[in-house]
Order: structure tokens, then sequence, then C-alpha cells
């Protein structure tokens, strides 16, 4: 193929993502743009390289790219709140953001969100652009179709549109669940402390039976030592269905059994506190 198809599958391609762009889109799928440029698939191809060597576009799944403003080339990519709800949609995946993105989202100022985490039913390798990292964490199906209903969601607003984003309970029970993504146990209890008292007690207690029970009396316990009383007090049902004691931090475990230190129990959550818990007031 000559360079003049080249040249002119490449000033065609620029053309339609300045037509994006103006649209307020700054992505696009392969099969978009190819049903609208009706450009050869090797044209399309070339002129595609060309602009991701230009920085132009980067590429953070197959058959899916970023449009770059000036302003995004230096991060290496918009932020990920502009883009994850239409290549969600593009990879037929439902999500919501989570953990400490969320928290933050929600108005815990202690965390800053290096890592932008959502849930999702399937699993899904990490996506690494310049300085963004986006970390895909798995819920098993049955549990997410329980949990990531519309009422227990919200919204991220951004200048491109929404992003779907966990509530305040769901948040609060993903870092729960998912604690060791969330900083640890004491990240946790500081995202407890931050926006716990928000969460409306029967939407929790209700989002909760999408959980592991461990999971729940984790989080009552955190809420117990944080002061929030009412969204404690929602959970407390659940120690019922508990049939034995576990360790509070799990992944926590002496390289010496026997030199182990006693460990303080909580009866009210059948939990061992074999991690302490230092929450910043």
């Amino acid at each position: 193929m000559s360079s003049f198809v080249y040249d002119l599958g490449m000033a065609s391609l620029d053309q339609y993502l300045d037509e994006q762009l103006a649209r307020g889109r700054a992505y696009f799928s392969r099969e978009e743009a190819l049903d609208r440029l009706k450009l050869a698939p090797e044209a399309f191809a070339a002129a595609l390289t060309r602009l991701i060597k230009k920085r132009r576009l980067v590429n953070p799944r197959h058959g899916f790219y970023l449009i770059l403003r000036p302003e995004d080339q230096i991060g290496g990519a918009p932020d990920p709140v502009r883009w994850i709800d239409p290549l969600m949609k593009y990879q037929g995946i439902d999500y919501r953001i989570s953990l400490l993105r969320a928290a933050a989202f929600h108005g815990s100022s202690h965390q800053a969100a290096m890592v932008f985490q959502t849930i999702v039913p399937k699993q899904l390798r990490a996506i690494e652009i310049g300085r963004h990292r986006l970390q895909f964490i798995y819920q098993v199906p049955a549990a997410f179709a329980k949990a990531n209903l519309s009422e227990w969601l919200d919204s991220m607003k951004s200048d491109t549109g929404f992003a779907r984003v966990a509530g305040i309970e769901l948040t609060l029970l993903d870092c729960a669940r998912y604690f060791r993504k969330a900083t640890g146990i004491n990240g946790v209890a500081q995202v407890v402390k931050d926006i716990g008292a928000k969460a409306d007690p029967r939407k929790l207690a209700k989002a909760a039976a999408a959980y592991e029970n461990s999971s729940v009396r984790r989080l009552g316990y955190l809420l117990d030592r944080a002061g929030h009383a009412r969204q404690s007090h929602a959970l407390e049902p659940f120690v019922k269905k508990a049939k034995v004691v576990l360790p509070l931090d799990p992944s926590v475990k002496p390289l010496i059994s026997s030199l182990a230190s006693p460990t303080e129990k909580d009866s009210k959550w059948m939990l061992t506190i074999n991690e302490p818990v230092e929450i910043d007031f």
C-alpha cells in the first residue's frame, strides 16, 4: 500500500479524533472508527500506530483507545474516572469504583488513592498507563450481583460524564472484605472513622448480606471502635450466624506459634484482635 494511502488514513483518523473531542468523547473503539472512516484495516492500523507514537492516543485494552489532549500527555492518560465507564461498557462488564478512591470520594480525607480500584465480577488484569494504575478486584458473580444494585451505588462526575461508584455502605463493606488492598486493617479503620457515620444502617445491613460473615463482623468491630454505634448495631445480627471465632486480620501469623503474644478476644464480634487498631481522631 502506498504512503499516500497511509497518509490519507492518518489525516482521516486525525479528523475523527477532533470530532470525538468536540462531542466531549475522549475515547473510541476500533469498530466505531472503522465504521465511520471506511478505511482498510491496514491503513487504519498504520494510522493508529503513528498517532500512538506521537502520544496522541493510548490503548488501555485491545480495541479501545483514549484520545490524549495536551494536558493529558504529562500523566500519560486522562484520569480514569473519565473513561472507566465507556471502557467497561465496551467490554460488557459491570463494575463499581470502590475502596480508597470511593472512600476519598465520600470524604475520607486521610486516604490518598494511588491506585484506581474497581470491583468487577470477572478476573481482569491491571492497566498501567503513564502515572495511572488501575486495579480490578474480583468479586464472585453471585455476590457481585447481590451487592451492585443501583440503590447502593452513587455517581462520580467528571467533565466527560458519570462513572459508577460504590455508595458509602458498599465502600465500607468492600474495604472490610478486601482490607489488604485498602492499606490493611488500620487503613480501613481510618476509612470507617472518616465516613462510617454517613452510612445508612438499614442499607448497610441489607448490603452486608452479600458479604462473608467474617468481613461483616470485621466491619462491625471497626465501627464500634470508631464510635459509630448506630451503624455497628445494624450489623450485630450477623454475629448470631457465626460458628467460630476468627482473627481480625487473618494474614497476621507469628513466625513461631508457641511464642505468639496473647491476643485480646472480642466476644461481641467473635474476633480475636491479633492486630492493634490505631485510628487518627
